[in-house]
C-alpha cells in the first residue's frame, strides 16, 4: 500500500474533518470554536451581501433596458445611490460589512451558547439548542436599527423556533 491518506479519503470525510479543524488556537475549545465561527459566517454573509447587491443591480439594468416597471423600482439599498461611484462603493462596503459583522455574530454566539451549554449541563439537546436560539436571536435583534422589546422578544422567538426546528430535524435528514 503505497498510497497517500488523501488517496483513500471521501469527500463527506473531508466535510467531517471540517468540524474538528479550526482557523484559531486561542487557547480554549470555547473560543476557537466562538472565533472560528465568527469568521466562516462572516464571510458568507460578505458573499451574501455583494451578490445580492450584484443581482438588483442586473435586475434594475435589466428593468430600465426593457423598459418593464421603470415606474416601479424597488431598490433594497437606497444608500447605494450615491452621486458618484465612490459614495456608491462605500456604501457597498458599509452595508457588506454589517451583514458580516450580523452573520459572525450569530454564528459566533449560537456556537458559544451551545458549546457552553452542553458542558455546564452534560447533554446536548433541543433545550440547549432554544436557548441559544433565544439568546442568538435576541442579540441579532440589538444591531438592527429598531432596538424596541418588541423587536427583541421577536428576534429572540424567532431564533429559537429555528433552532429547535434545526435541531429536532437533524436525527431525520
Amino acid at each position: 500500500m503505497s498510497g497517500s491518506n488523501l488517496e483513500t479519503r471521501s469527500f463527506l470525510d473531508e466535510l467531517r474533518s471540517l468540524d474538528k479543524n479550526f482557523y484559531f488556537d486561542l487557547g480554549h475549545p470555547l473560543l476557537n470554536r466562538m472565533a472560528d465561527c465568527f469568521v466562516r459566517a462572516a464571510g458568507i454573509g460578505a458573499v451574501q451581501a455583494v451578490t445580492r447587491e450584484a443581482y438588483f443591480i442586473a435586475l434594475e439594468s435589466y428593468n430600465v433596458d426593457s423598459d418593464v416597471g421603470a415606474n416601479n423600482k424597488h431598490h433594497r439599498f437606497p444608500g447605494l445611490r450615491g452621486e458618484d461611484s465612490g459614495k456608491s462603493v462605500e456604501a457597498l462596503v458599509m452595508r457588506t460589512g454589517r451583514e458580516s459583522l450580523q452573520w459572525g455574530t450569530a454564528a459566533g454566539v449560537y456556537s458559544g451558547l451551545t458549546y457552553g451549554l452542553k458542558e455546564a449541563r452534560g447533554v446536548h439537546d433541543w433545550k440547549n439548542s432554544v436557548l441559544a436560539g433565544a439568546i442568538t436571536g435576541a442579540t441579532i435583534a440589538l444591531t438592527t436599527g429598531d432596538k424596541t422589546h418588541e423587536t427583541v422578544m421577536e428576534f429572540a422567538i424567532t431564533g429559537a423556533a429555528l433552532s429547535a426546528a434545526a435541531n429536532l430535524l437533524t436525527g431525520i435528514f
